[in-house]
């Protein structure tokens, strides 16, 4: 087996790696959301995994380390996480397509703040008040965002909306949880082999729900379904890239320029405002984000200095 020699510290490489990851992905949305309400979720979910495949084996491939990728010692803990993706991204996909994508990026900011709790209730880690704080702060953002939607307005209740954030709501939730499995895998398994496992367990998961009925997609929605596979797996690609530059704490603030980006792609693609409700709600889960990455980074450092020091950690 080929390995990766390790990099050089570059901090300006890792952000801007993450960044291109960031459009990368917001392409992919953008070609989902494009696809429409016409395909069930199951369909796109297949789709995005199996054709992000390509890009993955072939850097795989050219490091050499296609075979040895499928190596693993916790199958059982692989499919548990492909079905929990499957999960995450047919509720996400089938939002996708019912919100402004603005308030789709926006509900999309729960899941760093509830993998906070998850991590708290499952793996049992020290969760101090400064955190705590940041979570609730951050999750009544997301309120901020969603009630508009539930609320009768112009007493004309908009059930597509509700459906729609409540699917969103249930794939943040879902995908805090695909956080804390990673964080299990990670222990024991090789970051390609989750990569391609999850892949391939979420590709034949998806497929399953072609008994449910998938529609045969027409040859502008193929290109485009085609193309948000390929951008998934450029996007990961880029994503595990960016973190051999520069540490989380430097790279994760950047995720939220997706927040931006969804604002110019709402509004010239698919003729999409942001609301006020949603620009509010969205700085707020973007500040108690924020928190949380400098409140970890700080963490990191008083841990390392005890190391260091010879002194317990409390």
């Amino acid at each position: 087996m080929s390995s990766v020699p390790a990099s050089a510290p570059n901090p300006m490489l890792g952000i801007g790696l993450k960044i291109v990851s960031v459009v990368v992905f917001v392409g992919m949305q953008t070609s989902l959301k494009s696809v429409g309400e016409g395909l069930p979720a199951g369909q796109l979910v297949f789709f995005r995994s199996f054709f992000a495949l390509v890009p993955v084996a072939i850097y795989l491939l050219y490091l050499g380390d296609l075979k040895t990728a499928l190596k693993t010692d916790d199958l059982g803990g692989h499919f548990l996480r492909g079905a929990i993706g499957v999960t995450s991204m047919g509720l996400g996909f089938y939002a996708l397509a019912r919100l402004p994508y603005p308030e789709w990026i926006a509900i999309s900011y729960a899941s760093p703040l509830l993998s906070v709790v998850f991590a708290a209730i499952f793996l049992k880690e020290r969760v101090r008040a400064y955190r705590w704080g940041a979570v609730l702060v951050g999750l009544c953002g997301i309120v901020v965002v969603a009630v508009p939607n539930f609320t009768l307005g112009t007493q004309t209740l908009r059930p597509e909306y509700a459906i729609g954030m409540l699917a969103s709501l249930g794939g943040a939730a879902v995908a805090a949880v695909a956080m804390i499995q990673i964080r299990r895998l990670v222990r024991t398994e090789r970051t390609p082999t989750i990569v391609v496992y999850f892949s391939l367990t979420s590709s034949l998961l998806a497929l399953v729900t072609l008994v449910f009925g998938w529609v045969w997609p027409t040859p502008q929605q193929m290109v485009l379904l085609v193309l948000a596979g390929l951008c998934g797996g450029v996007g990961q690609l880029l994503l595990t890239a960016c973190y051999r530059y520069a540490d989380t704490s430097t790279i994760a603030p950047f995720e939220y320029t997706s927040m931006l980006l969804a604002i110019v792609v709402g509004a010239l693609l698919f003729g999409e405002s942001a609301s006020a409700t949603t620009l509010l709600g969205a700085a707020i889960v973007i500040a108690a984000g924020v928190f949380i990455i400098f409140r970890e980074h700080r963490l990191g450092l008083e841990r390392r200095r005890a190391r260091q020091a010879g002194t317990p950690q409390g």
